[in-house]
């Protein structure tokens, strides 16, 4: 993979994590089914607040529970359950760990703190509790396929990309229209370099949707890692085509045109990813670089001063400022 595209996905990995709330928005925090209860049960009261929508008051009825009954684990699970949809990751862990000291083979509990670790962004964690989980599953079930996902959404996580590969590609198999599956797959297997495995999906995803401009720059980037930097370009093009607005796509196509000495094409397609992604440090410096090769020193300064602020650790930005700055006898 080329420089300029490493420097894009060394800031992307994370925001692309977030951009893939989708796959597992089905995945909601699994919770217990309650039992058919007695009127006399404590806990009857606390499970009806809880399924009423009543936050407070079912985290009330069940931390005196827990205060009444220290050995019962289920008032423990139920709070960290409350804690999980409030979106508390942190707090929901100390309940489950809490609740598996005193029964860790309780029905879903495990499953449960292994959700609020990946959901807190604690992959390693994560892996932890899915990998006993995914391998006492039957292979090809429902919660196999869960677990797959999550399994291969957390070395994505860590940027174990090869890693991910073989779980997101069982996940695929199991749901092959699902397109925000596909493309995480895709991708993963772009970033660990292997390029017939993107090239399949690829295919796969066009099928889904012949219009996505996503594939297309997906294609386009493991084109460019082979060398073929006119097939790059041709699959930039028609992500731009696909959706003119795709963040990237004009950069792409820019930074491919600026490896091939098309600087005054190379500058406008920067300036287009500017124009949509005003903030983009790249496509800042690139577009600099650009105007510099054009004589442009002027407008080439205030575009490297941004960027030298924003990112002090850019060193081509400091370089190319420091020759603005030459050139203008400071």
């Amino acid at each position: 993979m080329t420089a300029g595209w490493q420097c894009r996905w060394e800031t992307d990995v994370n925001r692309e994590l977030k951009r893939r709330t989708a796959l597992w928005l089905w995945l909601a925090v699994a919770c217990w089914t309650p039992l058919a209860r007695a009127q006399s049960d404590p806990g009857l009261a606390a499970v009806q607040l809880e399924q009423q929508g009543k936050t407070a008051e079912a985290e009330a009825a069940w931390s005196a529970l827990a205060k009444a009954f220290p050995k019962n684990p289920e008032p423990l699970a139920h709070l960290g359950l409350l804690e999980a949809r409030q979106e508390h990751y942190s707090e929901a862990i100390g309940y489950y760990r809490k609740a598996m000291a005193l029964n860790p083979a309780m029905p879903r509990l495990r499953f449960n703190l292994g959700l609020a670790y990946f959901k807190a962004g604690q992959y390693k964690d994560a892996l932890g509790i899915f990998n006993p989980l995914f391998k006492a599953e039957q292979p090809g079930s429902d919660e196999a396929q869960r677990l797959s996902i999550l399994i291969g959404m957390s070395h994505y996580g860590l940027a174990e990309f090869g890693e991910a590969v073989p779980y997101l590609k069982q996940a695929t198999a199991h749901d092959a229209e699902n397109l925000p599956l596909q493309l995480t797959l895709a991708r993963s297997c772009l970033l660990s370099k292997d390029y017939p495995c993107v090239l399949d999906a690829f295919h796969r995803i066009l099928a889904l949707n012949p219009e996505s401009a996503e594939a297309h720059m997906l294609m386009g980037e493991a084109l460019d890692a082979m060398t073929d930097t006119a097939g790059a370009m041709r699959e930039m093009r028609a992500a731009i085509e696909a959706n003119p607005k795709e963040p990237n796509a004009h950069f792409g196509l820019g930074y491919l045109l600026w490896t091939q000495g098309k600087t005054e094409e190379a500058s406008k397609e920067f300036e287009a990813e500017l124009d949509l992604v005003p903030g983009h440090d790249m496509a800042a410096l690139y577009l600099a670089d650009a105007e510099i090769q054009m004589n442009k020193l002027d407008e080439a300064r205030p575009l490297l001063e941004r960027v030298v602020k924003s990112n002090p650790a850019n060193a081509m930005g400091h370089l190319e400022l420091g020759i603005v700055l030459i050139d203008a006898g400071e």
